[in-house]
């Protein structure tokens, strides 16, 4: 690509402090031309973002801006639509592109790297952390195969929400600092059926403490690349991992198990809301314990725990919303394997390993726990109470977030409340006028043993219903309510993006202005295109 097409033009924005850590300590890519190929021996390229013909900041996240020590005037400037869009770069950026691995849908793929994602470099915030910055949909690198590097205005919008929504949702998140146009038309076969059309061009700006993925690691190990290894390893532990200790075989193996319990969390809290992340690859995961890549994700409507949001992934429904813990396993499993060349010993990796059940199993106890209002969830009538639950509501069509936020409304008096409580629940049902006698009979025998647990715990009723609904959360980013705002922002109309942040800032408040938004998907919504499965096209 020639220097001219590439974002070569220097700006100033007041209070963005760069010190770039990644490309100051670790190796680069020797060869600078910006061509596909397979990197060796090195950390990442060095590449410019691509120039935009006409940039504009579409949505900023308030939050993001200041964790960066931002005013929020700045993004009203010229000099903001210009850098967030790539179309610029600020002097002290270091503009790269990272070399990773990764096993996609269970197979090793090789090189794989940042093919649509440029790291502008890592800016000291708010008290001194750090977060690097990355633009998605910037351009070209050489990591990206046959792809163009560039994103489109619909997966920019869903990407920029969902990010913000999951960090409200208090789901470890990576951060979406802006939302901006380019002014291009890119060309893209949303539904892979040979009908490519032009849409219009977008960039995010995404942040983290990095974007270090498990696939960082396994590209060396796969390449035999110990040195490099070991130092990703080391650069890891100095900056992330402090607390494990000087880098050494044994330190590696404690920021494993650092890695598989923040894992086991992360994973916790999308059972929690009913997140189905969609593409689990090992590329896709990061090393934070943070939700990373957001492509053809979903929240479960009905209650299926067989479904998947990713077109893909339709007939193996490898990443279905069941299998989301034992793939995260599989994952760390991938990882151990990696990190093996730098431990030399099986045993502690294993053992770390194993820990990610238990784990995993004590943190969603405490969180289903919280969603049923129970103080704890550790004897056999609770445990019964839920898989019986769970076995109730997938046999018919069930709405799980409105389900579960309807539980704080049981009444818990003496007496015969059955019919009372299973009507508070009825509307989270998506056919309630075709469900049988029997169902509802089985429902109300739930309620009913549900509601004499819930009075043995000793809480007041207004403690239960104020924990249960910081627990359940009333709006979610269901995909037609993005696909809505995607709609309208293509016709330049930004109203619904800009509502939707504002709702999504607090999804276990009430919000009666947006009460709206907290219903079942509607019919129209079942199977158009952006609403129910989704593509990895961006």
């Amino acid at each position: 690509m020639s220097e001219r097409n590439t974002a070569s033009k220097y700006v100033e924005i007041e209070g963005l402090c760069f010190d770039n850590r990644f490309t100051n300590e670790l190796s680069g890519d020797p060869v600078l031309s910006n061509t596909r190929r397979q990197v060796s021996h090195a950390y990442f390229s060095n590449v410019k973002p691509t120039k935009t013909s006409k940039p504009e900041t579409l949505a900023i996240s308030i939050e993001a801006l200041k964790l960066l020590g931002l005013e929020t005037d700045i993004t009203e400037s010229e000099n903001f639509a210009q850098v967030f869009s790539g179309n610029a770069l600020t002097r002290d950026m270091e503009p790269h592109a990272m070399c990773y691995g990764g096993h996609q849908f269970g197979n090793w793929a090789g090189q794989l790297g940042d093919g649509r994602a440029i790291n502008l470099g890592e800016v000291i915030g708010k008290n001194d952390l750090r977060y690097m910055l990355q633009l998605k949909g910037a351009g070209p690198t050489p990591y990206s195969r046959s792809g163009d590097g560039r994103a489109v205005l619909r997966s920019s919008i869903r990407e920029f929400l969902c990010s913000e929504a999951m960090f409200s949702l208090g789901v470890p998140t990576t951060r979406a600092l802006s939302l901006c146009s380019t002014g291009d038309q890119v060309m893209r076969d949303m539904l892979y059926d040979g009908n490519p059309a032009e849409e219009p061009g977008a960039v995010v700006c995404r942040t983290a403490p990095s974007f270090i993925r498990f696939g960082n690691f396994e590209i060396f190990a796969a390449r035999g690349e110990v040195e490099e290894l070991k130092g990703l390893l080391d650069f890891s532990i100095r900056h992330f991992f402090p607390e494990v200790g000087e880098p050494s075989p044994s330190s590696y193996v404690r920021m494993f198990e650092e890695v598989v319990a923040s894992t086991a969390v992360l994973i916790a809290h999308w059972q929690r809301v009913g997140f189905v992340h969609g593409v689990m690859n090992t590329d896709n995961m990061s090393i934070h314990g943070l939700t990373i890549d957001y492509g053809p994700y979903g929240w479960v409507d009905n209650f299926d725990p067989n479904w998947t949001p990713n077109t893909t992934d339709r007939f193996q429904r490898r990443y279905r919303f069941r299998n989301q813990p034992a793939i995260a396993h599989w994952n760390l499993a991938q990882l151990a394997n990696a990190l093996y060349p730098a431990v030399l010993d099986v045993q502690p990796l294993q053992q770390a390993l194993d820990a990610f059940e238990d784990i995993f199993n004590d943190v969603w106890s405490v969180m289903i726990a919280e969603k049923l209002g129970l103080n704890s969830f550790s004897s056999m009538d609770s445990h019964n109470l839920l898989s019986d639950l769970f076995e109730i509501i997938e046999s018919e069509e069930v709405d799980m977030t409105i389900f579960f936020r309807s539980l704080s409304k049981v009444t818990l008096l003496e007496g015969q409340h059955t019919e009372q409580n299973v009507d508070v629940v009825r509307d989270s049902y998506y056919t309630p006028e075709l469900i049988t006698g029997e169902h509802w009979h089985r429902l109300g025998n739930w309620l009913d043993r549900y509601v004499r647990i819930l009075r043995n715990e000793g809480l007041s009723n207004n403690e239960r219903i104020e924990r249960m609904n910081q627990a359940n959360p009333k709006y979610v980013l269901r995909n037609y309510l993005a696909q809505l705002a995607i709609d309208d922002a293509e016709k330049g109309d930004l109203t619904m993006l800009n509502d939707l942040l504002t709702m999504l800032r607090n999804p276990y408040d009430e919000q009666p202005e947006f009460e709206k938004w907290a219903t079942k998907r509607p019919d129209w919504a079942r199977n158009r295109p952006g609403c129910s499965m989704l593509s990895c096209s961006s």
